[in-house]
């Protein structure tokens, strides 16, 4: 190897890091790889099979995917502590105009007024095992790449089912550690009966809004206390008011005492996806299509929902929750963006890549099973790149206007029931339709139609302004029948939405969906354009697969490639599985001449409210105690004042919300709820100058809970000395 390609490998591998430091390891660890980490060495005082034990109860064993976030319990009766963004769609599902508990807070004083969280459960696991062989093996002669990606999921979905038949107890799935690559069975436990127990005011869980998302300091209690209810044997159940409290293997001690600067952290939770692994052109992929236009239309979408809930208190609160998860992903792309502009990541991975290259072409062996990799990853996405705005509106178009949704499901179920024979019709219909309506229902749950014909224009304009290789074959009928698209477009919706029965749920319901006759009888504007763009999506399918089946092999190829270069292995993609990250409590210098200190204070939150922005407003009493001192025993001495959050190193992304932070006997000390905005692109790359996380001190909720919503039966409960 030459002296450039060694020192252009050394892009890879980071330098020396800050003097004074303690390093840290980059990377979501799974559970199979975390005796590779030397946590002792780094700080953890506990032995590391308390962290983690295959053969024992371990802290693991206190870790729950809750509502696509993770939690942790925190007693033994199922208490779990996670994010007030993770409960906010329970909040609002159980919020009326009259109960307003998504503005006002909630806390149940006894088990009996405990509320169930509709549309959450909670997800554990049992344990894991490497099927990599398994799955490759069985494709080891298939040159196809769309058979060949078929095949592998088909595989996935045979060991899941083959350990379900086993143990018809758990859930089981295979995930895909490294895409092409490497596969791993999991087995979980799905908890279904899960209930709100403490929610605090949406001044203190929502603190600073959208103006303050993704933003260093900050100074939101983003917490939520909910409880997990199994059946009387024990086994999970469906919610009852006969079920009981989970008792979990394990639970997490609370440390009121919290953190210092430079303390050891770590944090086990369900990251989301991270893309780390990816050549230069899925960055420009990301950069060029997928972040601005996702951002630019929830934008929109935004603007359109906050201007309709200004009518009355019910719309704002049912369009609530799509409002906040919107504006949250809207500014993390436009994070995601900046970071990625700011160290000009795309040229970094280009030279990278160059690198690797020089690589494979300077090795006779490698070349000739590599040789071609590159020149074919960059073919793959230029026809990638040439349906990409197509593919995002697609992507889109069924999630932006609910009515279509609602018309996608309803026509899918139409098309599978008449696949049935004759006889068998009104037993599919029977045993399907239940389910049918809970995913219409969800649908109806976040619809308005003065929302959804907004919306839907705005995706029909995007539609007639795409060029001509990626024309949407059901818009251009709409525009076709006339000279001007905007009237078309106009003129179409108008008698659609006026003309569909579909915006009424009870009819769908109680008429359309009485009996298979009433489904297939009725049709109308939106079922017939749905079936249309279902067939257009239909006919481009096999061209996606086999570019899909491509990838998977590439990039399989890709890491393979790129550790023989490194001479290492790397820390696979975040997955929505279980991982380690760990690291300091430490702050950082975002730009010239500044530094973020790592704790924030009350004190704090009284500053911004003084600015009179909407989004600081905080409940009075807040002020009231900061003034008379009372921090109770919840005050960090050095800074006179309560700690309301804390930034670290740690490696986190979509999915550690709710995460416990832990120190380094274990103990939590926090919950993880955001990144600093320079940290949006740990998704695509993490560096210790610019990667910081975000987590509410466990001081600051006790401090709350306690002092404001007079909950301490809770911290009795968690083994709290008050």
């Amino acid at each position: 190897m030459n002296k450039k390609i060694v020192s252009l490998a050394l892009l890879f591998t980071g330098g020396l890091g800050l003097l004074g430091y303690k390093f840290r390891d980059e990377g979501m660890f799974p559970l199979s790889e975390i005796h590779k980490v030397d946590l002792k060495k780094a700080g953890l005082k506990i032995e590391p099979n308390e962290v983690y034990n295959p053969n024992g109860i371990s802290l693991v064993d206190a870790l729950v995917n809750v509502g696509g976030c993770t939690g942790s319990f925190v007693s033994d009766e199922g208490l779990i502590i996670t994010n007030h963004h993770c409960a906010f769609s329970a909040v609002q599902l159980a919020s009326t105009p009259e109960n307003d508990y998504l503005n006002k807070g909630f806390v149940a004083r006894t088990r009996e007024q405990e509320i169930e969280a509709k549309g959450l459960t909670c997800r554990i696991t049992e344990s894991y095992e490497d099927v990599s062989d398994r799955i490759l093996g069985s494709v080891a002669n298939i040159e196809n790449p769309a058979t060949r990606l078929q095949m592998i999921n088909n595989m996935m979905k045979s060991i899941a089912a083959e350990a379900v038949l086993k143990d018809p107890s758990i859930k089981a799935e295979v995930s895909e550690m490294f895409i092409g690559k490497t596969y791993v069975l999991f087995r979980y436990k799905t908890i279904q009966d899960v209930r709100l127990v403490y929610v605090p005011n949406r001044q203190i869980g929502e603190f600073g809004g959208e103006t303050d998302n993704w933003v260093w300091p900050r100074h939101t209690g983003d917490y939520a206390f909910m409880r997990a209810y199994v059946g009387k044997d024990g086994k999970p159940a469906k919610y009852s008011k006969d079920n009981v409290p989970f008792k979990p293997k394990k639970s997490l001690k609370v440390n009121a005492n919290g953190t210092n600067e430079e303390d050891f952290v770590f944090i086990l939770g369900y990251p989301g996806r991270t893309f780390r692994h990816r050549p230069a052109q899925f960055i420009d992929y990301q950069a060029r299509y997928v972040l601005p236009y996702t951002s630019e239309l929830f934008d929109f979408q935004n603007a359109t929902m906050e201007n309709v809930g200004k009518k009355d208190k019910a719309t704002e609160i049912k369009l609530a929750t799509r409002i906040k998860r919107n504006a949250n992903v809207m500014k993390n792309y436009r994070g995601k963006l900046t970071g990625i502009k700011g160290i000009d990541l795309v040229a970094q991975k280009q030279q990278e890549d160059a690198a690797l290259a020089e690589f494979i072409n300077g090795n006779a062996a490698i070349k000739a099973q590599y040789g071609n990799l590159m020149e074919n990853i960059d073919q793959l996405y230029q026809l990638i790149n040439g349906d990409a705005n197509r593919d995002l509106w697609f992507s889109q178009i069924y999630n932006s206007t609910s009515l279509l949704n609602v018309a996608r499901n309803i026509n899918s179920f139409k098309n599978q029931l008449n696949q049935q024979p004759s006889a068998q019709k009104q037993a599919y219909f029977n045993n399907n339709i239940s389910r049918l309506k809970q995913t219409l229902g969800n649908i109806y749950n976040a619809y308005h139609i003065d929302v959804d014909r907004r919306i839907f224009k705005r995706m029909l304009l995007d539609a007639v302004a795409l060029t001509p290789n990626q024309r949407v074959a059901a818009v251009d009928k709409i525009v076709n029948r006339g000279s001007n698209n905007e009237a078309m477009i106009d003129e179409y919706i108008n008698d659609a939405f006026g003309l569909s029965k579909l915006k009424d749920q009870d009819y769908v319901f109680a008429s359309l969906l009485k009996s298979p006759k009433s489904l297939n009888d009725y049709n109308d504007g939106l079922l017939v354009l749905e079936n249309d763009i279902a067939r257009q999506i239909a006919e481009i399918k096999p061209e996606k697969d086999r570019r899909d089946g491509i990838l998977n092999k590439l990039m399989g190829d890709y890491v393979n490639v790129k550790e023989k270069f490194l001479n290492k292995g790397f820390v696979p993609d975040a997955n929505s599985t279980l991982r380690l990250t760990y690291g300091y409590v430490r702050g950082y210098s975002p730009a010239d001449a500044t530094y973020m200190s790592p704790y924030t204070t009350i004190k704090g939150i009284l500053e911004k409210g003084a600015t009179g922005n909407p989004d600081f407003y905080y409940p009075t009493i807040i002020k009231e105690l900061w003034n008379k001192k009372d921090f109770g025993s919840f005050a960090k001495k050095e800074l006179n004042d309560v700690p309301v959050a804390l930034l670290y190193n740690m490696d986190t992304t979509g999915g550690n919300s709710g995460s416990p932070i832990m120190n380094a006997n274990g103990e939590l000390i926090g919950v993880n709820f955001d990144r600093a905005y320079g940290a949006t692109i740990n998704d695509y790359a993490w560096n210790e100058s610019y990667s910081r996380s975000i987590g509410v001190d466990i001081r600051y909720v006790l401090w709350v809970a306690s002092k404001i919503d007079k909950a301490d039966f809770l911290l009795e409960e968690m083994g709290i000395n008050l």
